[in-house]
């Protein structure tokens, strides 16, 4: 991973941290529940009547990612829509006190930017088990696909304040690529071996939901990413990780 990667990844956990700190855990004050003034009773903040209410979550996102690592020189781009719905009612257990999500989401725009084909010099083994160098095709450039992420468990943290509502969650999602993913040796069309067009992507990450207004939303988060075939394919070199920044709009119904 880059210097400056490492250096936005470290900056964007630690800011959530103290946000989550700051706004959750917190005693209700009169602006989590109604705000009477002057005799007036006003609306729930938009972050206590989407938690109070347990309001339904959908909307657009991006995300842009890069691999770390070995696949370092591995760059991501995503787009889709992300429904969610909270589950619970607020469950106290201190500063961990939340509220439990559920969720899903589709990505029709899935692309991976890769090195593109070149020759690979590698030590292979001859039949008579001497050592020896090799060079082979392997393949790259630009892979496209889908992503279907049906399992999303979001832990929605509790907050007294008005606008900022901080999550972290873990999720499972299966990618199909038009071509076997990822790039391996090229073999001759028919020739069993490579790697697979179908993925599995097990992730983690932690992010805000920043209301704009009533029952609308930006939101900012950060996750971990891994991708593998789970041997589906006769190989299984997969993307160790990777780390994905996604920029959402939500409506709230």
């Amino acid at each position: 991973m880059t210097r400056f990667v490492k250096t936005a990844v470290y900056a964007f956990v630690v800011g959530i941290a103290l946000i989550s700190m700051r706004v959750t855990a917190q005693e209700p004050t009169a602006q989590d529940q109604v705000t009477v003034a002057r005799g007036v009773a006003l609306p729930l903040s938009p972050v206590a009547e989407a938690r109070d209410k347990q309001l339904w979550e959908m909307g657009p996102f991006v995300n842009w990612g890069k691999g770390v690592g070995d696949r370092a020189d591995f760059n991501f781009l995503w787009g889709g829509f992300q429904i969610g719905k909270p589950l619970t009612p607020v469950l106290h257990a201190g500063i961990f006190s939340g509220q439990f999500e559920f969720g899903s989401n589709i990505m029709p725009l899935w692309q991976a930017y890769t090195p593109s084909p070149h020759e690979q010099t590698y030590t292979c083994q001859t039949p008579t088990g001497e050592l020896q160098s090799c060079t082979e095709s392997v393949g790259g450039g630009t892979y496209r696909g889908v992503s279907l992420t049906p399992v999303i468990l979001r832990w929605n943290f509790r907050t007294r304040s008005r606008r900022i509502q901080p999550w972290f969650q873990g999720a499972g999602g299966l990618i199909y690529t038009t071509h076997k993913f990822p790039p391996d040796v090229l073999l001759p069309h028919g020739t069993p071996g490579g790697t697979s067009v179908w993925n599995f992507s097990p992730q983690g990450g932690i992010g805000v939901h920043y209301f704009t207004s009533q029952r609308r939303s930006i939101d900012v988060g950060l996750n971990a990413v891994h991708i593998s075939s789970a041997s589906l394919g006769d190989h299984n070199p997969g993307v160790n990780a990777s780390i994905q920044v996604q920029v959402g709009y939500t409506f709230w119904k």
